[in-house]
């Protein structure tokens, strides 16, 4: 056997639990998409802290940002196949994330929920569901995102604390 140090055990099937919380990501994405999807008609917005916060209903046929939104319907496969690869990825890469990882194990399970969220939209519906409206007034306007986005950018912050803080205090 050989002589591993305990910082370095890796997380094997304590993963299981990583993949719950990206399941629980993917389900309150859904719910709230299918929420939003089923209530506002497209275009419709409410607003819940005035000047600064909105439900509004739409739908995004690109990427982050609307990237790619207006080529034509390619983009569709191309996204939903990217959502695929990186998905199995993390799948995998989970089980071999040191168990001391704990900043980069979350930051992995949530961008999975949210890639797995916003991959469903996409196969489902070809567009993915979006319905947080970030703006002040109408001076200035966050393109409108939804949970699977939040997941997504809250667990790359975590990889890249991860990576800047604690990946070096890991090496043997």
């Amino acid at each position: 056997m050989p002589n591993v140090t305990p910082s370095l055990t890796l997380n094997g099937n304590r993963a299981v639990s990583y993949y719950v919380l990206a399941a629980v990501v993917f389900v309150i994405d859904q719910l709230t998409k299918y929420f939003f999807n089923h209530s506002f008609e497209l275009g419709e917005t409410v607003s819940v802290i005035s000047p600064i916060l909105n439900w509004t209903l739409a739908y995004n046929y690109g990427a982050a940002f609307s990237f790619l939104a207006d080529q034509g319907g390619w983009q569709k496969y191309f996204f939903a196949g990217l959502s695929v690869i990186v998905s199995i990825f993390i799948i995998i890469y989970l089980r071999k994330v040191p168990k001391v990882a704990t900043w980069l194990s979350l930051g992995l399970a949530l961008v999975l929920g949210g890639a797995i969220g916003n991959m469903v939209d996409r196969f489902i519906h070809g567009y993915v569901i979006d319905f947080i409206h970030v703006h002040y007034a109408d001076v200035w306007h966050y393109p409108i995102f939804n949970i699977a986005d939040m997941a997504i950018m809250g667990g790359m912050g975590l990889v890249l604390i991860d990576m800047l803080f604690f990946e070096n205090k890991r090496k043997p």
